[in-house]
Parts: C-alpha cells; sequence; structure tokens
C-alpha cells in the first residue's frame, strides 16, 4: 500500500482533475428595450403606439479553436437581428439577457464556447398618425 492511499482514492483524482478543466461561467441581466440594428429609436418610439408580436427567443455561439480560429457569431446585435426577425418585429421590450463562456482545458485554451441568448416581447411601431 502506498502510505494508506487506497486504489478507488487514485482513481478518484484523474476524474477531478478533468472536471476541473471544464471551467465555465454564465452572466445574467436585463435591458428594457432594445432596438433593431440601423434603426432610429427616437423616430420610431415618437410614435407612441405599437403591437405586441409577442414572446421571442434567439440564441448565438461563437467557438474558438486553439484560441485563434473563431467560428460562429455570439454579438447581441446579430442575435437580436435573429430575434426581431422571427416575427418581422422592429424591437424587444423586457429583454432578459444571458452570456455564457465555456473553456475546455482552459489553461491552454484548446476550445471554448461564448453563447449568447435573449428573451423578450417583440414589438412592431405603428407609423405616427398626421393630425
Amino acid at each position: 500500500m502506498m502510505l494508506g492511499v487506497r486504489k478507488y482514492q487514485l482513481a478518484i483524482l484523474p476524474a477531478f482533475l478533468w472536471l476541473l478543466s471544464l471551467a465555465g461561467c454564465t452572466s445574467v441581466g436585463s435591458i428594457g428595450l432594445m432596438v433593431k440594428t440601423g434603426a432610429n429609436p427616437i423616430d420610431r418610439a415618437r410614435s407612441g403606439s405599437f403591437q405586441d408580436l409577442g414572446y421571442v427567443e434567439a440564441s448565438g455561439c461563437r467557438y474558438l479553436i486553439i484560441g485563434i480560429i473563431p467560428l460562429g457569431n455570439s454579438d447581441p446585435g446579430y442575435v437580436l437581428d435573429q430575434a426581431l426577425d422571427q416575427k418581422g418585429a422592429d424591437a424587444l421590450l423586457n429583454v432578459s439577457t444571458s452570456n455564457s463562456h465555456y473553456g475546455f482545458v482552459p489553461i491552454y485554451n484548446v476550445f471554448s464556447i461564448n453563447c449568447t441568448t435573449l428573451r423578450g416581447t417583440a414589438i412592431k411601431f405603428e407609423a405616427a398618425k398626421v393630425q
């Protein structure tokens, strides 16, 4: 016996080190209003009325291989456009955001994933009425 260490205790060490190598974190926040990229939110909001199109959710992920090869898109503007396109909306109200980052073997940055998710109520601004 090796200084009182049993065989099953030695088997746990590689499993623990493997779990430790899968580091990740998630952050969550909320935003009142997100408007389609390229739109002028002040002009859109001046109409004062909008149509509620219902709940939408969209996600985008970016994969980074060996720390230098990016694949995918997790930009919040890109994810917002995906969510708005689902219902032909102009903006999202009561937006909930989450961003997750997972690194596999983070010391060497072999592979990592960064995902952005947006959830909210899709709205379409109505044209201002001329008086």
